[in-house]
């Protein structure tokens, strides 16, 4: 066994400093990452890694690669190409859950394996929500398969995935022999066909039912006692003030006498109150009804609010402010979405990659930037309905909102939320659409799909690497365009660039070290006891523990130098331990947050953390198996 040196010491201590920060998120991933290479350069007697070396992993094939793909993923989307796809499904199922759910697992694994799968499941999941509120299915029983048949065809191709790039980048460092286009597709389709298979027989009877059919966003989010109506007195100090006058950001904070601009109650005596954690909605005056946020009508007498907020914070404020609340009548969603007025209800998610993400409510302020409204925030099985000021958003956050039509589109562009359920009228201000008909595939649309084919297609036979390939294929969606410049650059996750780049020189630290090479012998004292292949399927199981609980990217850096050191260390090829790991990690179906895709769909299927476990974890025992057969099959130990 390798002696473990000092420099390894010292990298083992960045390992262990890197994984505290990935589990605890004390700082964003991304940012870690760069702290993990700077860390690197400074100690570089100890790392072996120089500070130019540190910085290689910008320019490395992996990160070009994914730049570039993130582009041609989105030129594909612009294009309508995932929207007429969902479209023609939901006409040809009919209705049927079990042939709905073959649709969907079966067309987001195959479209997975070509192109980046956050643009597919943000599409499907509305697509999805929609189909079941009209055949009468819950949601539950259908996201969950999505992420997971979205993960599976990750493995179909050297595209499917992010990690399937790294681990070509690392395979080209260790073993003198890059992944091309098609080296995964073999044992990608074995798994992506006993994926499916499980999907429709043993998991469509594991994915719990969380939300109810039919259930409207009120019933949904639970909103029966924080929603209610009150009525404006003739004394309400109310009357003459429009909602803005009366309202901050944080509730009612203040009404202002007109004469001397002291605060003034319900009895006329100033003071200076507590402000009451309450929303005004909507606002009801002679059968017709005004979205709260954008009138600038006064408020009058006989005028009934719809208002949000607890039992008690709804008494205390009718009591503050001279209004008369109606008897407890369940305020529904058809009161709130068809009053006529600007404002309907929405549920949007939290991605990872949001402009909310880490940061609290009261800072971003969407009433007065937006006049959108959070009504209540659901976190996996908790569902959190006031006091919404100081609560830091997570990335799988799903929000219920009160917006104007016309905002959600631009909260969507600015990067802050993605509409995962609404009305039609939603969807069709963010696709640029009528309320008419279904979407259809313009003879255009063939364009940016014949420059993807071409792309695969010239990495597949050798012509130029993938890398020349991809950019080659940016190029041309901008010049035809296929794509806007600015919409290219913006269509980027630039926090997974940094994420890939600053972890790269990680795992370049961990061999020149020899980090590696001394944990691979530890693990090769296992061969002693039990063959190669079944300290592969080790591998597969450690490296898909480790993913579902850090970033996959991170564990393909720390496992695959591992898995090629202790391969050789037992005296057999390296290249069946590398792809166990690659394979791994774009399979971790054990956690909400090991993967972007599953935390899209935690919130809108009502999921609890266990669920993914419940689900995942007999089909990840099941697919330690079938790879590891699979892959010693194909490339023999």
């Amino acid at each position: 066994m390798a002696a473990l040196s000092t420099g390894a010491l010292v990298v083992f201590a960045l390992v262990a400093a890197t994984l505290t920060l990935f589990v605890t998120e004390w700082l964003p991933p991304d940012i870690t990452a760069i702290a993990v290479l700077v860390s690197l350069a400074v100690l570089e007697p100890y790392t072996g890694v120089p500070a130019r070396e540190a910085i290689a992993g910008f320019a490395s094939p992996a990160v070009v690669t994914i730049v570039a793909m993130y582009i041609l993923s989105a030129g594909i989307e612009e294009a309508g190409v995932v929207d007429w796809l969902g479209a023609r499904l939901a006409a040809l199922t009919g209705g049927d859950e079990r042939r709905l759910l073959a649709a969907i697992v079966g067309t987001t694994g195959v479209g997975a394996g070509f192109v980046n799968n956050t643009p597919i499941v943000a599409v499907f999941i509305p697509l999805v929500t929609g189909l079941s509120e009209r055949y009468g299915i819950s949601p539950s029983k259908f996201l969950l398969p999505l992420s997971f048949a979205a993960m599976l065809g990750g493995t179909l191709t050297l595209v499917g995935t992010a990690t399937n790039l790294l681990a070509s980048d690392i395979s080209r460092d260790l073993l003198n022999e890059p992944f091309s286009m098609f080296t995964l597709t073999p044992v990608g389709i074995v798994i992506l066909l006993v994926g499916v298979g499980y999907l429709l027989t043993v998991g469509r009877v594991l994915v719990p039912e969380r939300i109810r059919p039919f259930a409207d966003f009120t019933e949904e989010f639970d909103m029966d006692r924080h929603l209610a109506q009150l009525t404006v007195r003739e004394s309400s100090p109310l009357v003459g003030l429009t909602v803005a006058e009366a309202l901050d950001s944080d509730g009612v904070d203040a009404v202002v006498a007109a004469d001397d601009g002291e605060v003034a109650l319900a009895d006329g005596e100033p003071t200076e109150p507590e402000p009451i954690d309450v929303d005004v909605l909507q606002i009801d005056r002679d059968g017709e009804s005004f979205f709260a946020t954008a009138t600038d009508r006064p408020l009058e007498p006989g005028d009934v609010l719809t208002v949000r907020g607890s039992t008690q914070a709804v008494n205390q404020f009718g009591e503050r402010y001279g209004l008369r609340q109606l008897p407890r009548e369940s305020v529904t969603e058809e009161l709130l979405a068809e009053s006529g007025h600007s404002g309907v209800l929405a549920e949007a998610v939290v991605h990872g990659e949001s402009r909310l993400r880490g940061r609290t409510l009261g800072d971003v302020d969407l009433r007065s930037r937006f006049d959108v409204t959070v009504l209540a925030i659901r976190r996996g099985d908790t569902v959190i309905r006031e006091a919404f000021a100081g609560v830091e958003l997570a990335a799988g956050d799903t929000l219920l909102l009160q917006t104007p039509v016309d905002e959600i589109a631009h909260l969507e562009e600015e990067g802050y939320l993605v509409l995962t359920e609404g009305p039609p009228e939603l969807f069709d201000v963010i696709h640029g659409e009528g309320s008419a008909p279904p979407p259809r595939l313009s003879p255009r649309a063939l364009l940016p799909l014949g420059i993807l084919v071409a792309v695969i297609a010239l990495a597949a036979v050798g012509v130029v690497p993938i890398y020349i390939a991809a950019l080659g294929g940016v190029v041309a969606m901008v010049a035809t365009g296929s794509i806007p410049a600015s919409r290219a650059y913006d269509a980027v996750s630039w926090n997974v660039v940094f994420l890939l780049a600053g972890l790269l020189p990680l795992g370049a630290a961990m061999q020149a070290t020899g980090g590696a090479a001394f944990v691979g012998g530890l693990l090769a004292e296992v061969a002693v006891v039990v063959p190669p292949l079944v300290l592969l399927a080790l591998f597969y199981l450690l490296t898909a523990v480790l993913a579902s609980l850090i970033t996959p990217v991170a564990t393909v850096v720390l496992m695959a130098p591992i898995a090629v050191a202790t391969a050789q260390d037992v005296g057999v090829d390296g290249t069946p331990f590398l792809l166990v790991v690659t394979f791994a990690v774009a399979t971790a179906f054990l956690t909400p947050v090991g993967y972007q895709t599953n935390l899209m769909v935690y919130g809108p299927g009502g999921y609890r953390f266990t669920d993914y476990a419940r689900v995942g974890a007999p089909l990840q025992l099941l697919l330690c198996v079938v790879t590891t057969v699979a892959v010693a099959f194909v490339w023999p130990l």
